[in-house]
């Protein structure tokens, strides 16, 4: 069930990514990486406690996949304009 938590978060982690990208544009890293956290949490399919529960035992995993999300798009935006 672990496994599959985790798989949602890195799915989740990607849409998250570019909808702050979207919503505050260039800068405002942190701003950007707190609204992507909030996001992945907010559309997990689980009861507020659940998610609360999921949003502490995994940080750190969460805040591991929004960096490795936020380089995926850097790649994948400047491969486009190439």
């Amino acid at each position: 069930m672990l496994s599959n938590i985790k798989n949602q978060i890195k799915e989740l982690a990607k849409n998250a990514v570019f909808v702050a990208e979207e919503e505050l544009g260039s800068g405002e890293g942190q701003a950007k990486k707190q609204l992507a956290i909030k996001y992945i949490i907010d559309h997990l399919p689980f009861s507020d406690f659940v998610k609360t529960v999921i949003s502490i035992f995994l940080s750190s995993f969460i805040d591991d996949v929004v960096e490795i999300s936020v380089t995926y798009m850097k790649t994948f935006s400047s491969s486009e304009g190439e």
